[in-house]
């Protein structure tokens, strides 16, 4: 029998961080683990877990947060879009209101109002998703 190889499937929040109706803006993590830089929270979807799943569990072990999703923003699958192998990554835009807290693999966690986004310290292809998502707003 032929073995399937297929890329690894990922999710990530463009998470924005809510003080009652006032948009305090968006949350990224600092990341402890290579490849350094900032990154939206997120990671790899497990076995028998839905995407949905992976990221609100993702999200609240790297920022503390309980995520609401809000909508599918897109699928990033740029072969190249991870240095360590093909990850093919479902976007989501998500809400959540709180005090985030970094854990897991995120080194610190912060929250950038969004003319203030760091765009050339991101990695992976973020910036790429929030440039995608600024269009939207």
């Amino acid at each position: 029998m032929r073995e399937i190889k297929t890329p690894y499937v990922a999710t990530d929040a463009v998470l924005r961080l809510w003080e009652g109706e006032k948009l305090m803006g968006i949350v990224l993590i600092e990341r402890l683990n290579p490849p350094y830089g900032l990154a939206l929270p997120g990671g790899f979807v497990e076995v028998g877990e839905s995407v949905e799943s992976a990221l609100l569990r993702e999200v609240k072990e790297e920022t503390g947060l309980e995520a609401k999703i809000n909508r599918l923003l897109g699928v990033y699958s740029e072969p190249n879009r991870d240095p360590r192998f093909h990850v093919v990554s479902v976007v989501f835009l998500c809400d959540a209101e709180g005090e985030p807290k970094a854990g897991d693999d995120a080194k610190k966690v912060r929250v950038y109002k969004l003319e203030e986004l760091p765009l050339d310290l991101l990695a992976f292809d973020h910036k790429r998703i929030l440039l995608d998502y600024l269009k939207m707003c």
